[in-house]
């Protein structure tokens, strides 16, 4: 084990926990928007409550979110400054835009909207929250487009006196090809996430205090949240569809490694399931759908996918002798992972869907617990597309371009590393029972009373102490 090592454990692992918030700040900040939008336009104090009350657990997630966040940009000057340096004049501008334009908007919005509760004109606090979404939606565009440079390099040079990336076409960058797929494809899976946060939330006040007031609001949330879901599984589905004939064209070692695909066919199959020998130079048994694979990487059924071996001797010949073979198991299982993931929250938001058919309430203690576990389900799919993402590029860290082991800091060492990783895991961990316990006491808190009217008395307004809303 060396420093190389070691700090990637280190990004991966702080890349994983942040993005367990991200997709749920993306997806719920959207949905609050609406149900307050739902409230403006028709009056109902059900929406109202679900608005504050889902507008909690965004705040609580959005405030995560930032402090694990802050951390990411550390690493980049720690252990990868080489990274750091070759990148830099690229990814200068989309990153410096996020900060400036997107996360201000978002910052500077949400405060107003936290704050403007029976303070802001109506419409204005309505346009508070709209406006923290969009900023929440164009950060993650500039975020993506900054990773889509790894994937797909495009708009720059190099220079040949420094040996730097240099940024020649910005808006070359901003519509790559695998940012313009990544973006929608991201924002799915981002209300995948909220969508099963809110019908886990709804359906556990349904079934267990079924004979509350607020009982209508809470199967609203659940049929809202499972309409989410199912849309969002349906886009997911198209999105990555799109997103795997793009992959294939710009990065072909992806998707044969996605497979497991050793020899070059066409047509090729998509295996369910492949054991492979213990070095993973070799396929020993699978189970496969004829066709699928071409389709999904080429769009015709009978397109040639190229296969791991002729790759690997082909980036020899182009790139020079090495290994430019990711780590086989790690991509084949990641990417059904992610899929398989997926679509059991689809599957239980259908369930969730037949329980209230015909003004029914569900009761069964086994959709409750299938209820539960929907938010983690998203959130691991997520996750595992990200692995594989990054993963399925190895050993690239920007592909074509440069290698993972020459973008680590060489001045860092061993145990320098292994000093910032313990104490950003022990972060981390603290942090993440932290949100935990806050999520879980807020959800249980169920939706707040807003029966309480503002104070009618003469107190100018400007000397009333500014509190917060909840």
């Amino acid at each position: 084990m060396d420093a190389l090592d070691v700090a990637r454990w280190q990004f991966g692992v702080t890349t994983v926990y942040h993005f367990l918030f991200v997709p749920l700040t993306i997806g719920l900040s959207v949905l609050v928007a609406i149900l307050q939008t739902m409230w403006h336009r028709t009056g109902n104090e059900r929406y109202l409550k679900l608005t504050k009350f889902y507008g909690k657990l965004f705040l609580i997630n959005f405030a995560m979110g930032v402090v694990t966040g802050i951390v990411q940009e550390f690493q980049f000057g720690m252990n990868w400054s080489d990274y750091s340096r070759f990148v830099g004049d690229v990814f200068g501008a989309p990153l410096a835009i996020e900060a400036l334009v997107a996360f201000f908007l978002e910052s500077t919005f949400i405060g107003l909207w936290i704050f403007g509760w029976d303070r802001l004109p109506k419409r204005a606090h309505l346009a508070s929250i709209w406006a923290a979404a969009i900023g929440t939606n164009l950060s993650a565009y500039f975020i993506l487009a900054a990773n889509s440079f790894m994937q797909n390099p495009v708009g720059y040079r190099i220079n040949p006196d420094s040996g730097r990336a240099e940024l020649t076409d910005f808006p070359a960058v901003l519509t790559n090809k695998v940012a313009l797929i990544t973006f929608p494809h991201t924002l799915a899976g981002s209300f995948l996430v909220a969508g099963s946060l809110i019908v886990a939330v709804g359906l556990w006040h349904v079934i267990r205090n079924r004979d509350s007031a607020d009982a209508g609001a809470y199967r609203f949330a659940t049929k809202f949240g499972s309409w989410v879901v199912l849309a969002a599984s349906a886009a997911v589905l198209f999105t990555g569809d799109i997103q795997g004939k793009i992959m294939t064209d710009v990065q072909p070692m992806k998707m044969a490694a996605a497979e497991g695909l050793y020899t070059t066919e066409s047509p090729a199959s998509f295996s369910v399931l492949t054991i492979g020998s213990l070095d993973g130079s070799r396929e020993v048994f699978a189970i496969k759908i004829p066709y699928l694979l071409s389709y999904l990487g080429t769009g015709d059924p009978n397109g040639t996918v190229h296969g791991i071996n002729d790759l690997q001797a082909q980036y020899a010949t182009q790139y020079g002798a090495g290994s430019y073979t990711p780590i086989i198991p790690v991509t084949y299982w990641s990417f059904r992972f992610m899929i398989a993931f997926g679509m059991a929250a689809g599957a239980i938001a259908l369930l969730v869907l037949w329980s209230q058919r015909k003004g029914r309430t569900p009761s069964s203690r086994w959709l409750l617990r299938a209820g539960l576990a929907m938010p983690v389900l998203p959130l691991l799919a997520n996750s595992f597309g990200w692995i594989f993402t990054e993963m399925g590029r190895q050993p690239w860290i920007v592909f074509g371009e440069m290698l993972t082991r020459n973008g680590v800091s060489r001045s860092v060492s061993l145990a320098e590393v292994l000093t910032s990783f313990t104490a950003f895991t022990l972060i981390y961990a603290t942090l993440a029972v932290i949100e935990v316990k806050l999520l879980l006491r807020y959800a249980k808190a169920g939706v707040p009373d807003v029966s309480e009217q503002p104070p009618t008395d003469d107190t100018d307004d400007a000397e009333r102490p500014l509190a917060f809303a909840y």
